[in-house]
């Protein structure tokens, strides 16, 4: 008898401590047909600091839970394929007390773009989409620390960023184009504003026609439904563990915040961040020219590093008059400054090439500084109306002005003595640009499916101002070299007319379209009589499927045709002298490039949390721009931008995202391609041929130790990749970060390890080779490598609504 008491006593306590354990949990239906939704996705986060806490897929009968809660409040997202995502907004929870929500409804998304959310990470049928929150090591940084972590992306030592291999694609910011030089306008956007990063291989008509590879997209992070949010992350550098010697030691330090209030109808954001983010190197280069019969070698050692900082101040006023009718206003206002010092010793010998004899020798001091400084202001106002049969109609405008300015100073002295000038030039600019684009969208459910169309005109002028000078020495006075000075004006206009329709059956789903635009663009200088002027009227049709094999597995394929545009730079024939060894310019005659992209491809959604995909592609490359290299004389190559033919590209790409274990997420994704271009240069004299497989490989691991510790390591790889006249080296960086929060998440510290060497692994550093006729250069660029930042972030309280905070839309392209 006391055996039985005893034993019921325990069953008595285990199942008081059992149900007494805090826990949530529900059941998702489908409002439409009432039945239960499997392998949906319910994500648990805490109110209190905007944290996720757990991710779960429901079961057969559409029910999830979340057990071992503390007491407190929460928030629960709600996502599946086909259907709009909801949120469950302020789940209290007791310490002893098990919630159950009961049936959940969820509507289908009547865009009929599904989707999947895994890990923090969003499948769509359309494009991929990523949460930026999930790569600890970009944290305090800007976009391209986010963007070189994605799949088919790929950066190089010199910040260039390729999606599928390819340089050109158009940027999004709140599915606003910007019109703008992708390095500058991601490096002004913080890493800790962002809240996805969407990438579109295969656009639709709807969007602008603008860049090769396609579009990634950027959303930023959120405020809340009504009240206050606020976010701020700080960075600070900890000293080089590398010492490259440098004039200068360089500084790293940044500060970022968002601000979000929101009370009716009234929905108010304010934005800004300031960052130094310097870096310490040294180049290493061998160049040789021949010419009349001299052969010339002067290999060079030095310095390269960089100074940079830039600061962004962006807000939003958002106003909705009634459930139909809906304005906001944006404006924008930031700064770059980037200084590039390259501090070279020469040694330089000549021969004859007939005598082998030695004709002369000098060893000599370069310094050369470069500043470019670029000033951005815009204001935007947007306006949307939804009519009763609910369609929408939406107007919107934006206007910008941009003064980019600069110059490069470069002096030659003796190697022993720095005051024994041999000769010293100066090269300055100044570019105000002003820019304006308009559109008006309109949209309508007919039948199962929805028909958009719209109509868009940009208008863009930018002028010139440039000046070559060689000092006089001795005298303190400079002589204009009239061959390399000129005022210029650059005129663009586009206009544009697109429509679509998208819809879906049971299995189909489909976005079909067609964008006809007339552009024109004039380049005109003081020194010339006639200016160049290019008319063209092209059409850019696009097709998207997806069929659904079943519950899990979907089919994919696209097309579209893209165009890639020069920029100003591109354009402007008077050469620059960017360095001591190499003049660039650009040629007035230019085309621009015209793409087609396609695409075949498998997503399969796994049980265990995680998804994977395929994706066989291909680029056709008319009128591919290069720069490219010829000798200018004995010492000096000359860099020119222009149409070097026809390119071709075929490419795989992979990817796999999974939760091993409980405590361990991880993707991995690899992207190979064969490139090949194929053309003449300068005036059919040089002969391209040029043909080669390149890959890429990204992959990030996050190990959960406890509620409150993780950490993350990633690795991006680039291989060895052609060009029109040579091969760039492979690119590697592997990066570590330590995390811990606290304050339930709303305050969190880490510690980020960049660029890891060890001594031993040849990190950030990239060899770029180019070969002609008559000259040879290869210089291999060495950047600092295990790079230490610690970076403190606060979040006031959870968000629910896009700050959809406006970016430059012109002038950042040319900077």
């Amino acid at each position: 008898m006391n055996y039985r008491i005893l034993l019921l006593l325990i069953l008595t306590f285990w199942a008081a401590d059992i149900y007494g354990q805090s826990a949530i949990k529900g059941r998702i239906i489908d409002s439409l047909n009432s039945k239960p939704v499997e392998f949906c996705n319910a994500t648990i986060y805490n109110s209190a600091g905007n944290a996720l806490l757990d991710g779960r897929l429901t079961d057969s009968t559409g029910l999830f839970e979340f057990k071992n809660l503390k007491a407190g409040l929460y928030y629960i997202k709600i996502e599946s394929i086909g259907f709009k995502s909801k949120t469950i907004q302020n789940v209290s929870v007791d310490k002893s007390t098990a919630t159950n929500l009961g049936d959940i409804l969820i509507e289908e998304d009547e865009a009929s773009l599904k989707e999947i959310i895994v890990n923090g990470q969003q499948q769509n049928p359309f494009k991929q989409v990523y949460k930026a929150n999930q790569f600890e090591a970009a944290k305090g940084g800007t976009a391209i620390d986010v963007l070189k972590n994605m799949p088919s992306i790929s950066v190089n030592a010199e910040g260039d960023i390729r999606l599928r291999g390819s340089l050109g694609f158009l940027i999004l910011v709140n599915e606003k184009p910007v019109q703008s030089d992708l390095k500058t306008v991601l490096s002004q956007i913080p890493a800790n504003a962002i809240e996805n990063i969407e990438i579109i291989t295969s656009p639709s008509a709807k969007y602008d026609a603008d860049g090769k590879a396609g579009i990634i997209n950027i959303t930023t992070k959120k405020g809340m439904d009504d009240g206050i949010s606020f976010t701020t992350n700080i960075q600070y550098g900890l000293p080089s563990v590398n010492d490259f010697s440098n004039k200068e030691k360089p500084t790293r330090y940044g500060i970022d915040g968002t601000l979000n209030y929101k009370k009716g109808k009234w929905d108010l954001s304010v934005g800004g961040s300031y960052q130094e983010n310097d870096i310490a190197g040294r180049r290493e280069g061998d160049v040789n020219t021949t010419i009349d019969n001299r052969y010339t070698y002067f290999p060079s050692v030095g310095e390269r590093s960089f100074q940079r900082s830039n600061y962004s101040a962006r807000a939003l006023v958002a106003y909705s008059l009634n459930e139909n009718n809906s304005f906001n206003v944006g404006f924008y206002t930031g700064q770059k400054v980037q200084y590039r010092r390259a501090d070279i010793t020469y040694h330089n010998t000549k021969w004859d090439v007939n005598t082998e004899q030695p004709l002369s020798s000098i060893d000599y001091f370069n310094s050369n500084l470069v500043k470019k400084q670029g000033n951005f202001s815009l204001a935007n106002i947007d306006y949307s109306h939804k009519f009763k049969n609910k369609s929408v109609l939406t107007f919107s405008g934006l206007y910008e002005y941009a003064v980019l300015d600069g110059y490069t100073k470069n002096l030659n002295t003796g190697i022993n003595n720095h005051a024994d000038t041999l000769d010293y030039v100066l090269n300055t600019g100044n570019s105000p640009i002003s820019g304006l684009r308009g559109k008006v969208d309109y949209s309508i459910n007919i039948g199962k499916g929805k028909l958009e169309s719209g109509y868009q005109a940009r208008f863009q002028r930018q002028t010139g101002a440039y000046l070559y000078k060689n000092a006089i020495l001795g005298t303190g006075q400079y002589s204009v070299v009239p061959e390399f000075s000129a005022d210029i004006k650059v005129l663009n206009y586009i206009h544009s007319l697109y429509t679509q329709y998208s819809g879906k059956t049971d299995k189909l789903s489909y976005v079909a379209g067609l964008r006809y635009e007339y552009s024109f663009r004039e380049f005109n200088a003081d020194k010339i009589t006639e200016p160049y002027k290019l008319d063209l009227s092209s059409l850019f049709p696009s097709l998207n499927l997806v069929y659904a094999l079943n519950t899990s597995l979907r089919a994919k394929g696209g097309f579209s045709r893209r165009v890639q545009r020069s920029t100003s730079n591109e354009l402007n024939p008077y050469p620059e002298r960017e360095h001591s060894e190499t003049l660039e310019q650009g040629d007035p005659r230019i085309l621009p490039e015209f793409v087609n992209l396609s695409e075949i491809g498998l997503v399969k959604d796994l049980k265990n949390a995680g998804s994977v995909f395929i994706t066989v592609y291909n680029q056709d490359i008319k009128n591919v721009v290069n720069r490219v290299n010829s000798a200018y004389n004995d010492t000096i190559l000359n860099r020119i931008y222009t149409n070097a033919g026809r390119a071709y590209l075929w490419g795989i790409e992979s990817g796999i995202n999974i939760k091993p274990v409980k405590w361990w997420s991880a993707y991995l994704s690899g992207n190979i391609y064969n490139y090949r271009i194929k053309g003449k240069l300068f005036s059919n004299t040089v002969e391209v041929r040029n043909s080669a497989i390149a890959y890429s490989i990204n992959t990030n691991h996050n190990f959960q130790f406890s509620k409150t510790v993780s950490l993350q390591f990633n690795l991006n790889y680039l291989s060895e990749r052609p060009t029109a006249q040579g091969e760039d080296s492979r690119f590697i960086s592997p990066n570590l970060s330590l995390k811990k929060t606290f304050l339930e998440g709303r305050l969190s510290a880490s510690l980020q390890w960049q660029n890891i060497g060890l001594g031993a692994i040849k990190s950030n550093e990239q060899r770029i080779t180019t070969r002609g006729v008559n000259f040879y250069t290869t210089t291999n660029y060495i950047q600092e490598k295990d790079v230490f930042l610690i970076n403190i972030s606060y979040s006031l309280s959870q968000a629910s609504k896009k700050v959809k905070l406006p970016s430059s839309e012109f002038g950042e392209k040319e900077f």
